[in-house]
């Protein structure tokens, strides 16, 4: 009754039918246990998708057989490693170095080593000062003052408001066309009076400005003489640059000690956890399906944290389709997914359900949003109410090619399928995918936001004019109760009051489904049993390599 989706059994109570999904030469069907050698650092990946759990048992078998042969050929061909370098592996390798510019998760994650911003982020997700304290001396002024902390740039200079000032200036001049310049858009002036003191005026008053002051700062005088900052980075942050190689190899020193780090592109999963195993690397973070956390957490040189996340899953919808527009079809969606099934047999337990965008602890979260059910019979008469019988609801569904990606849509799927929804499921290289989302050319779609912090985000993907390219708004909702309400909030200067205008903003969403709210996914860290002092961040920062180390008796 029940079907398995990995390498290793793992029981799940849906019963699966093989998926459909777009191939090279169009519709096709992934066959049971198909197994594709990539080469290379892209090892072996293999999916399942059987009827039995007897043949599930069967096959898994030979395939842990099989793996068990092909680690140790793996293994037995990998050379040994220094010890004096901390190995950091990543699926991806950061796009660029400068924070003026960073948008992707990598490259954020790794500018926050570098470079120190003025603000920073509790675990309530409120600002709270970092490299410098503020005070608002109007509705439009505030004024920042740099501490002593985090002032010395690693060439040696100090850091000053000069460079604060030459740092934003340059993000908010449309020649230099920063994807940040939207966000910062409010600033009409700013003004350094001394080395410690930086003005920002504003154009209209905002509650929420402190917040926005997260770009690292970067050198005034390395902006005149044009460094390359993407490449050669310079900030004053706890880790320093080394080198960068090559592609997928950056080399950085820890200020406080000198500790030499490497960060390692490694795509596939099974190969970062094999490097891992044989001490070619010493740590890696998320990207990992269960299976190979499993399989991490059973292995005695092998240890795993995981921590809660803020990641947010969701199903997004194109509000201008005659069929996903309606109301009672994103309805019957979301009743008809069984989250915490998935959650449980194919995440590994590393999420929790999602009600809203905004996770429940922050300070502007709705924790009293309740989660759709998963109720079968209900998605049946929405869709019968808006006049679909069984098999009269056709929806092409878009995700990335992403092994792990297809696995979590193929369930979806099914779960639509067995309350009456035909789903065309197609998937795309992430190019491809990320420009159709962004241009509408899609029904739905699944996507991720990673490391929001501000409730700001309303504005920018539901707010009726922020489509894109002026915002995230792709599925293009109008709403002019949801824009009353962003706009409210926005302007709104008692917190007690913003956070209650937020609630209800995400109740009134939960309502209106422009997203169908999935899961926030937990972080997970694994590493070499000699490493220690390793902290997992809501958001999924790099800020635990600032306390990491190898113990003594890792290097007997």
């Amino acid at each position: 009754m029940s079907g398995c989706f990995s390498t290793i059994n793992i029981p799940h109570p849906c019963r699966l039918r093989p998926p459909r999904f777009a191939l090279p030469g169009g519709r096709g069907v992934l066959k049971p246990f198909s197994l594709r050698e990539k080469g290379g650092d892209e090892g072996v990946k293999a999916w399942s998708f059987v009827d039995s759990i007897g043949s599930a048992k069967n096959i898994t078998r030979a395939l842990v057989v099989t793996g068990v042969l092909l680690f140790a050929l793996m293994l037995a061909a990998c050379g040994t490693q220094s010890h004096d370098v901390l190995r950091f592996g990543l699926s991806s390798s950061p796009v660029t170095l400068d924070p003026r510019f960073a948008t992707d998760a990598a490259s954020a994650r790794i500018n926050r080593l570098l470079y120190r911003q003025l603000v920073d982020f509790d675990d309530a997700f409120q600002a709270v000062p970092s490299l410098a304290r503020w005070q608002q001396l109007a509705p439009d002024h505030y004024r920042f003052v740099l501490g002593g902390e985090g002032r010395r740039f690693h060439d040696g200079s100090r850091l000053t408001a000069r460079d604060v000032k030459a740092t934003y200036d340059f993000i908010l001049d449309p020649a230099h066309a920063s994807p940040h310049r939207a966000t910062l858009d409010v600033i009409r002036e700013i003004a350094a009076p001394d080395d410690d003191t930086v003005d920002f005026y504003l154009r209209h008053p905002d509650p929420m400005f402190p917040g926005r002051l997260v770009i690292g700062i970067v050198p005034a005088a390395q902006i005149a003489a044009g460094r390359r900052f993407n490449e050669q980075a310079l900030g004053s942050g706890p880790f320093a640059m080394v080198a960068w190689p090559e592609p997928g190899r950056l080399q950085l020193r820890r200020i406080s000690d000198g500790q030499a780090f490497e960060f390692v592109q490694v795509r596939d999963p099974t190969v970062r956890i094999l490097k891992l195993q044989r001490g070619e690397l010493d740590m890696i973070q998320n990207d990992l399906p269960p299976e190979m956390i499993r399989y991490a957490a059973g292995r005695p040189e092998l240890q795993v944290l995981q921590g809660k996340g803020s990641n947010f899953t969701y199903l997004g919808f194109n509000m201008q389709d005659p069929v996903v527009g309606q109301l009672a079809v994103r309805q019957a969606i979301a009743y008809a997914l069984d989250r915490e099934a998935i959650i449980r047999y194919v995440l590994g337990g590393a999420a929790r359900p999602a009600a809203a965008l905004l996770p429940p602890d922050h300070w502007a979260g709705n924790p009293a949003l309740p989660q759709y059910p998963h109720d079968p019979a209900r998605a049946r008469e929405l869709l019968k109410a808006a006049g679909y019988g069984a098999g009269q609801l056709h929806i092409e569904y878009k995700t990335s090619n992403d092994p792990f990606r297809i696995r979590l849509a193929t369930i979806i799927q099914q779960q639509l399928a067995d309350v009456g929804i035909d789903v065309d499921l197609r998937s795309y290289d992430w190019g491809t995918f990320y420009g159709d989302i962004k241009t509408g050319r899609f029904q739905m779609f699944s996507l991720s936001w990673v490391g929001i912090k501000m409730p700001d985000i309303f504005h920018y993907a539901f707010y009726s004019s922020a489509v894109p390219p002026a915002g995230a708004n792709r599925g293009h909702y109008a709403s002019a109760v949801a824009d009353r309400l962003i706009d409210t909030a926005q302007t709104v200067t008692d917190p007690a009051q913003q956070a209650d205008y937020y609630r209800q903003l995400q109740r009134y969403l939960w309502e209106e489904l422009p997203y169908v709210p999935l899961w926030y996914e937990d972080h997970i860290f694994v590493a070499r049993s000699g490493i220690a002092g390793y902290t997992l961040a809501m958001d999924g920062n790099y800020d635990g390599l600032a306390k990491v180390k190898r113990t003594a008796d890792s290097l007997r």
